[in-house]
C-alpha cells in the first residue's frame, strides 16, 4: 500500500493526544506522594526510563492504528478493531488518572486488568487485519504486563 502521510500523522497524533493527557497527571520530579510517600520495590525502573519508553509505545500504537485504518472499507473487521483500540486508549488514560491523580494503586490495579485484556484483544484483532499492526502492539502488551506486576507490588508495599 502507498504511504498516506495525513492518515499516518493523524493516527500517531491521536495516540499522542492520549499520551499528553496521561502526562498531565503523572508526577513531576519532587512530587510528594510519588517520590516521598509511595513505597516502591527496589526493581522499580528509574524515572528517566518512563518518558522515552511510553513515547516509543505510543508511536508504535499510532503506526499500528494507521496500518489498520488503511483497510477501512475493505475489511469488515476494522470497525471492531478500532473500537477496541479506542477502549484501550481510554483505559490507558484512566490508569494514569487513577494511579497518579487519585493516588490509588488498588483502584489502578482494577483498571489495569481490563486494560491488559483490551490490549491483548486489540492485538489479536489488529493482527487479523495487518500482521505487522498486531506485532507492533507486542511491546505495549509486554510493558503493561510488567506494569501490572509493578502496580500489584506497589499496592502490596503500601
Amino acid at each position: 500500500m502507498k504511504l498516506n502521510v495525513p492518515k499516518l500523522a493523524l493516527s500517531i497524533g491521536l495516540c499522542f493526544v492520549f499520551a499528553y493527557a496521561g502526562s498531565t497527571v503523572t508526577p513531576v520530579p519532587g512530587s510528594e506522594w510519588y517520590y516521598h510517600v509511595l513505597n516502591k520495590p527496589s526493581w522499580n525502573p528509574p524515572d528517566w526510563l518512563f518518558p522515552p519508553a511510553w513515547s516509543i509505545l505510543f508511536l508504535l500504537m499510532g503506526i499500528a492504528l494507521y496500518l489498520v485504518v488503511l483497510h477501512w472499507g475493505e475489511n469488515k473487521l476494522v470497525k471492531g478493531a478500532l473500537v477496541l483500540f479506542g477502549v484501550q486508549l481510554f483505559l490507558n488514560l484512566g490508569w494514569s488518572v487513577v494511579f497518579f491523580g487519585f493516588h490509588s494503586p488498588l483502584l489502578a490495579l482494577v483498571v489495569i486488568v481490563p486494560l491488559w485484556l483490551a490490549i491483548l484483544l486489540t492485538l489479536v484483532k489488529f493482527r487479523a487485519i495487518s500482521p505487522l499492526a498486531g506485532n507492533l502492539l507486542v511491546p505495549y502488551l509486554l510493558w503493561v504486563s510488567f506494569a501490572s506486576f509493578l502496580n500489584f507490588t506497589i499496592w502490596q508495599l503500601n
